[in-house]
């Protein structure tokens, strides 16, 4: 079994049934990140993994501390995933943001290594530029229906007043290499 194959299994057993709008969310972002493979080469199959795999986080049975990225990714390792997919899952779109907001950020860098190339630009893009029910969006429409979704006091909507630079940045890397 590949690791896409076992990728696009373990997301569905651990959210299609318990959190069946995440879920839909996530097979949107994992087609939208095997269509990008084009633009990472040999990392074609990675990217589609963790496309897959950035929000099994969520799952009831994987969340431990309450961010989804680092409860993803550590069970990720304990899986037997390979530690680069499980960084990349680990610091999708701009996590490091919102655990240091969480009180996290310690745990977060020693634990996985931040990765900034192609593969997390065009991760990041995946998953900003799909909406909570998998439709297409701007990154600009995600992020505003993100906050809008949380409200202007919460823990996600205050991370992303820090993370939006970056964000947008790793958003046009991706659009310039889509364009190339």
């Amino acid at each position: 079994m590949t690791d896409l194959q076992w990728a696009t299994q373990a997301a569905e057993r651990q959210l299609s049934e318990s959190l069946p709008t995440r879920w839909k969310h996530v097979q949107a972002v994992g087609v939208k990140a095997e269509s990008l493979g084009r633009l990472v080469g040999d990392d074609a199959e990675v990217l589609a993994a963790a496309g897959w795999l950035h929000d099994i986080g969520y799952a009831p049975k994987i969340a431990d501390t309450g961010f989804h990225a680092l409860d993803g990714a550590r069970w990720l390792l304990r899986q037997g995933i390979h530690p680069r997919l499980a960084s990349l899952v680990a610091h999708h779109s701009c996590a490091s943001f919102e655990a240091e907001e969480r009180g996290l950020k310690r745990a977060l860098m020693a634990e996985f290594p931040l990765e900034q190339s192609p593969t997390s630009d065009a991760l990041w893009f995946a998953d900003m530029t799909t909406g909570p029910d998998g439709q297409d969006l701007t990154v600009d429409e995600r992020l505003a229906e993100i906050r809008a979704r949380y409200g202007p006091d919460d823990l996600v909507t205050r991370f992303w007043v820090k993370a939006e630079a970056p964000l947008l940045e790793a958003i046009r890397r991706t659009e310039e290499r889509l364009r190339a």
